[in-house]
């Protein structure tokens, strides 16, 4: 695995940016498909936005198994997140596979995406008048983690 295919970044992703960016790495490579996910803040519960605090030993060996996986198969994934703070109607996250058939690039987004939001080390806080509140109700429990002090975060 490349730690080029995962990429972290403070504060909202410029989406357009990363998509040319990875269209034309794509396009460089000669793969058929490439199918993206972008995941946006939306507007819910009277929140700003969104806070990320993420833990980035884990999430590159979650990032590693998934590399692995898809290159079985012929593919690549990609992977953009935020940490700190993301407006409403911004993104925060954002996956792609590459893959020379559509098919099995279809099939691994999904998998990924919903992989990623159950076990992938990052918490999400809401931002309430200016402050950031776990968000408990909207978060998983992360296997074999352990105890952590997810009030005080670290990045």
């Amino acid at each position: 695995m490349s730690l080029e295919f995962l990429e972290i970044y403070e504060g909202p992703l410029d989406v357009d940016l990363i998509f040319s960016r990875w269209r034309k790495w794509g396009e460089d490579k000669n793969y058929g498909a490439f199918i993206t996910f972008v995941g946006t803040v939306r507007e819910e519960d009277s929140i700003e936005g969104l806070s990320f605090d993420l833990y980035e030993p884990i999430l590159t060996d979650w990032f590693a198994g998934w590399s692995q996986r898809a290159s079985k198969e012929g593919a690549v994934v990609r992977m953009a997140h935020s940490f700190g703070d993301v407006p409403l109607h911004r993104s925060s996250y954002m996956a792609a596979v590459f893959s020379p058939k559509r098919a099995v690039a279809l099939r691994i987004i999904e998998e990924f995406v919903e992989d990623f939001k159950a076990n992938a080390p990052i918490w999400k806080y809401d931002i309430k008048k200016g402050k950031r509140v776990y968000a408990s109700d909207r978060s998983h429990k992360i296997e074999g983690a352990g105890i952590l002090d997810i009030e005080r975060g670290s990045r």
